[in-house]
């Protein structure tokens, strides 16, 4: 299930309050996953058509873990035409509360944003370096 929002998007690693994600510690007693161990677990999730994990590429905007345990992932896609979104939801969902490293999270929803449009730039150094070993040029 994705809404399909124009909103600016939390960095990751702030709640949607701009608090600080809590560590790891301080998160298992409270309860909720880390926003940092989501972000980890999302690297699991590979974009179909290029390859490379969604946080390299620079997808994954923001991260919030609400008291409930329920993770709402503000992302993006390198087009917002992608037919894909569906592949990318499974894969998250599969990530986060039953694949590898699964029951991180109660529940995962999406926030599919456009703004700030996704760009090169977003991409990290390491995306970079898989990127070239794929025979792109960035």
């Amino acid at each position: 299930m994705s809404e399909n929002t124009a909103t600016e998007a939390t960095p990751a690693g702030e709640d949607v309050t701009g608090a600080a994600a809590p560590d790891g510690a301080a998160a298992a007693k409270a309860g909720k996953a880390a926003v940092a161990d989501v972000e980890e677990a999302m690297k699991d999730v590979v974009d179909p058509e290029l390859g490379i994990n969604v946080v390299d590429l620079g997808l994954l905007y923001g991260v919030h873990v609400d008291d409930d345990n329920i993770a709402t992932l503000d992302m993006t896609l390198t087009s917002a035409a992608c037919p894909l979104t569906d592949v990318i939801e499974d894969q998250a969902r599969s990530a986060l509360t039953t694949g590898p490293g699964g029951g991180l999270v109660n529940e995962m929803r999406i926030n599919w944003v456009w703004l700030p449009p996704w760009g090169p730039d977003k991409i990290t150094d390491e995306g970079r370096e898989q990127l070239r070993a794929l025979g792109f040029n960035v």
